[in-house]
């Protein structure tokens, strides 16, 4: 008899359909039973002996919740026996429905929370912690559950074991060789998501809440596709092919999958490939082994439109260019595609250099646009000058010995995010402001009401505003950085005086002469923080309504005598209806 291993979790949501994803004992068929007569079923899939399924659900209610049960072969498997929680439930929006809101939950970077009973060296996890407030609720539809949870990268940590998952490794292989207490292969990397998804809040969380998800660095390697350097130094290891291969098709199997909406998941060839083979494994190897020789042959960014709300969920990892003197974000199919959806339905902005209008429309598509990517656009003033710097002297604005310098100082001080590659800030800074409309003025018709840059990576949270020079069109949105991390990860003393000093005057100060040493030109934008620098396991929420946007930030704090609890540590409005 089919067991359920891992799952389930519900992923994509809209008025009608929903996806639930399964991990099985065994080949079967999988199947979702909703209390309102919706349904779905499919067979499993098989990669690296591990059976997964995708369940499409259709016939769903706009603007309902309803409870659903998963069979594997005609047999239930959750909600599990005896459980605890609430039943998992399939909320769709309701999309016409003006006076419902919309609540967009968001950060990164989650070790796995220490085992129930276990002391927790790094506290409460953020995630844990809204899982049981959600579950005491006695509504199921409470104001505090968010409509979907954008996690921002670093879900599992492929370089930064547990010691659990390091005994785990010892018993399968020497750890005195390469990669040592590293994950190796697909097998030790389904091992990361046992940990992390079978804790019982966070199971039963993403089984209830919708997510999109994106990595970054962690979840193949620190660092991950720094420089051309750094990838040269990585192939010419013994084990490197095998860690990125296991770590894209491991990331196309537990993450990726589920971004995609039903008509996606119908048109990707992959997917019909691995499905329509009784052993996916070479097909989904093949798939991962071109997408690592050539970025532009794979895309992991997405979008989701949730209503007059879009999401564009931003690869800054896997689709840069690495060369010397042509270093990229993304790449220019990447670019492209983010300037499409960007573009698409947004009322016409301040183009950039003549930039073509040709997908705008005067009416406006969206009221908030929200652009995932992991790493922050707008840093603390002093970090920012100081990647720009070092992508100069990189680039041999100061010649070979500056050169060799910068190399090493980048990849030992992780200078490698948007401000490491100038000629990309400048470009997505010119689309934010051509998508964020085209009057000097709040409310324009037509634009949204506000752009967020959604972004972890960095260990705290803040809110930082750009500011348009004086002469240049500058955006009608609102436009914000809101920056959180983590949401379960270690603050060192060192990172929380590192970034109050990055935000400081002293900072902005210093900056501006690494800024001069670089011959750096000045950024197109000048900006402030509005809030922060905050540290701890937090959790930011957008909530949503017609055009009115509100932020509040909750940590994760331990109480005395009891459980711990999301503690509001701000609450903005960033636009008003």
């Amino acid at each position: 008899m089919a067991g359920l291993r891992l799952g389930p979790l519900l992923r994509f949501v809209d008025e009608s359909a929903a996806t639930v994803w399964v991990e099985a004992s065994r080949p079967c068929t999988a199947e979702v039973r909703c209390a309102d007569g919706s349904s779905g079923r499919t067979r499993t899939f098989q990669i690296c002996g591990h059976h997964y399924a995708l369940i499409p659900v259709t016939g769903l209610t706009p603007g309902s919740t309803t409870a659903y049960e998963v069979l594997l072969d005609g047999v239930q498997v959750w909600p599990l026996a005896g459980s605890p929680f609430p039943p998992s439930t399939i909320r769709t929006p309701a999309y016409d429905d003006t006076a419902r809101p919309f609540r967009v939950a968001f950060g990164s970077c989650r070790w796995a929370a220490a085992p129930a009973g276990e002391h927790d060296p790094v506290g409460p996890d953020a995630l844990d912690t809204l899982a049981a407030q959600l579950a005491a609720e006695p509504e199921p539809d409470t104001e505090h559950r968010p409509d979907v949870l954008l996690l921002l990268g670093d879900q599992v940590y492929a370089d930064q074991t547990s010691p659990a998952t390091r005994r785990y490794l010892a018993a399968r292989r020497d750890l005195r060789d390469a990669p040592g207490a590293q994950v190796a292969d697909y097998e030790e990397y389904t091992r990361l998501y046992y940990e992390s998804w079978l804790d019982p809040e966070v199971r039963w969380l993403l089984s209830t809440v919708p997510s999109c998800m994106i990595f970054d660095d962690h979840d193949v390697i620190d660092d991950w596709n720094t420089s051309a350097a750094w990838l040269a130094g990585m192939r010419a290891t013994a084990w490197w092919n095998e860690r990125v291969l296991s770590g894209l098709m491991s990331y196309w199997v537990h993450q990726h999958l589920g971004n995609l909406a039903p008509a996606e998941l119908a048109a990707d060839p992959v997917y019909a490939a691995v499905r329509a083979d009784p052993d996916g494994t070479d097909r989904l190897r093949e798939f991962a082994a071109r997408a690592d020789a050539d970025p532009m042959s794979a895309r992991w960014s997405y979008r989701r439109d949730f209503g007059r709300v879009r999401l564009l969920m931003v690869d800054t990892r896997a689709a840069r260019v690495l060369t010397e003197g042509d270093r990229s974000m993304l790449d220019p199919a990447e670019a492209a595609w983010l300037r499409e959806q960007a573009l698409d339905g947004a009322a016409p902005g301040p183009a950039a250099g003549g930039a073509p209008e040709s997908a705008v429309t005067a009416s406006g598509a969206y009221d908030h646009l929200l652009i995932g990517t992991s790493l922050p656009w707008l840093l603390p003033h002093l970090v920012h000058d100081i990647e720009g710097w070092n992508a100069a002297l990189c680039r041999g604005e100061r010649g070979a010995r500056w050169a060799r310098f910068g190399e090493k100082l980048r990849g030992r001080a992780d200078l490698e995010h948007w401000a490491a590659f100038p000629p990309s800030f400048d470009a997505l800074t010119a689309l934010i402001a051509e998508a964020g409309g085209g009057a000097d003025s709040p409310g324009s018709p037509g634009s949204p009401a506000t752009v967020c840059v959604l972004s972890g990576d960095v260990h705290h949270a803040y809110v930082a505003e750009p500011a348009w020079p004086a002469g240049v069109p500058a955006p009608a949105a609102r436009v914000v950085q809101l920056t959180c991390s983590p949401l379960h990860n270690s603050i060192p003393a060192s990172i929380r005086a590192g970034f109050r000093l990055g935000w400081s005057r002293f900072g902005r100060a210093l900056g501006r002469r690494f800024a001069r040493h670089g011959r750096l030109a000045a950024p197109p934008v000048s900006w402030r923080r509005t809030g922060g620098p905050w540290f701890g396991n937090q959790l930011m929420t957008l909530t949503l309504r017609g055009r009115a946007a509100r932020l509040q930030l909750h940590r994760a704090r331990a109480a005395r005598g009891g459980p711990a609890r999301l503690r509001k540590t701000t609450d903005v409005t960033l636009s008003s209806p």
